[in-house]
């Protein structure tokens, strides 16, 4: 499986998931012309996505679903509050019938060759979700817009090749930084973003041998910085009560404009 993202951060979400035979798109919160110029450079046609699958209703994560769904007639997978959100989202306009399909936490499903289970996450929309896709003996998730993290996010987070992993904001420059204080509240409360304090410690919750592969995404563009955001969750993961240091897992960060390197398990 590979596993990419095309655009990470708080102006707009799309990642990539696949095989040689299945494509899949985990939110399509960029521009139409942006996740087709991601998805050429993985070499990639919209007409052969099996699926796009919508962790929330939240505009940057589906800003470009209704024009590209249109376009290349792509099967939309989303928990029934999240479908119910998207559907009250009027900037996406009129879908055509058959597109969407309902999903619900933590009941499987398989699009071509890949397994996906869904589970449920906290954060301030409908029927959020992260995702968790198996093929043969192959495990990748996604999972970001973790207001919190407990024993059964840390249980779908188990025994994985590759992870992206929010990594949002550090909470001294969201302290001092411009947001107005409700706003604050809300990023830093139990149903917001995941800190990059937060980040390290769930990964050393999640950490195995086989965990070759650590993406850290969805960066606030005002309260975080690529070199922060990895430098923190490398010093969690050091000084964590795990036997790895920073420096044992390929730890990257996914790029807001542009595709990231390529994870291939």
């Amino acid at each position: 499986m590979r596993l990419c993202s095309i655009a990470s951060g708080s102006s707009g979400n799309c990642i990539y998931v696949g095989s040689s035979s299945t494509h899949l798109l985990v939110d399509t919160g960029i521009s139409k012309k942006r996740v087709e110029e991601g998805l050429k450079e993985l070499g990639v046609k919209g007409e052969e996505l099996s699926g796009i699958l919508v962790t929330h209703e939240h505009i940057d994560h589906i800003q470009g679903l209704g024009v590209f769904s249109r376009r290349y007639k792509v099967p939309i997978y989303a928990t029934a509050g999240t479908l119910e959100g998207i559907k009250r989202c009027k900037s996406l306009g009129q879908m055509p019938e058959g597109l969407y399909h309902e999903i619900q936490a933590d009941m499987d499903f398989t699009l071509g060759e890949i397994r996906i289970h869904p589970f449920a996450i906290s954060h301030d929309a409908c029927e959020p979700c992260g995702y968790r896709f198996e093929r043969g003996n192959k495990h990748v998730a996604v999972a970001t817009d973790l207001g919190k993290y407990d024993d059964y996010t840390v249980e779908n987070l188990k025994d994985l090749d590759a992870v992206l992993l929010e990594s949002n904001h550090d909470i001294h420059m969201l302290e001092v930084g411009p947001y107005p204080y409700p706003l604050k509240q809300r990023v830093m409360g139990d149903k917001g973003h995941l800190s990059n304090e937060l980040s390290g410690r769930l990964l050393c919750e999640i950490l195995h041998g086989g965990l070759k592969h650590v993406m850290l995404g969805h960066l606030s563009k005002e309260n975080n910085y690529a070199e922060l955001a990895y430098e923190t969750v490398r010093l969690e993961v050091t000084l964590g009560d795990t036997p790895y240091k920073g420096d044992d897992i390929d730890i990257l960060v996914a790029k807001r404009d542009n595709l990231s390197e390529v994870i291939t398990v």
